[in-house]
């Protein structure tokens, strides 16, 4: 077995994380940075905006257990696709919807499901998600991994993080890696 990665983009990587690591199938999750033009970029800035990286999560995952198709629709499902550089009140362009892909099956995979989700007029507005090849990746400094399992009561992860969680569990319950995954 030969693992895949995958990065996605959707606002504030604490969130993405907490989710996809609740997936069967997916062996690790890494908060990060990519797509920007800073050499070096750190989380101060990231957050000026001017890096033009997004903060993203790369998913590590076994293919003969969950599917990249699968993998976008739970990223769809869990931010607002059609909200430009904004997820809830987390504004900028770090935290813009995108989906940086490794190849060109995944190019593809992704660029198929956003024309469906127009087709069959799945939100009410446009989708806003870049699909780009991933380039200048860096990952996030230490404290922003798994930082919803190790703060889940901190006041963000409490209120955002923990719903957005919830969400997926109720929508998603068959993708749950069971307990000793």
């Amino acid at each position: 077995m030969s693992p895949q990665d995958a990065t996605f983009g959707a606002g504030c990587f604490w969130c993405v994380e907490a989710v996809f690591q609740q997936i069967a199938g997916v062996l690790h999750v890494e908060s990060g940075y990519c797509n920007g033009s800073h050499l070096s970029p750190t989380y101060d800035i990231v957050c000026t905006g001017k890096s033009g990286h997004a903060e993203v999560v790369r998913v590590q995952y076994d293919e003969h257990v969950v599917t990249y198709d699968q993998l976008l629709r739970v990223f769809f499902s869990i931010h607002d696709p059609t909200s430009l550089n904004r997820q809830g009140a987390d504004a900028g362009t770090q935290y813009r919807s995108g989906i940086y892909t490794h190849n060109d099956k995944q190019q593809e995979a992704a660029e198929r499901m956003i024309r469906e989700l127009t087709k069959y007029e799945v939100y009410n507005r446009p989708v806003v998600t870049e699909v780009k090849p991933i380039s200048n990746y860096h990952q996030a400094e230490e404290y922003h991994q798994r930082y919803f399992e190790l703060h889940p009561n901190q006041g963000y992860c409490a209120m955002v993080v923990a719903s957005k969680v919830a969400k997926f569990q109720a929508e998603f319950g068959q993708m749950l890696k069971k307990s000793g995954d």
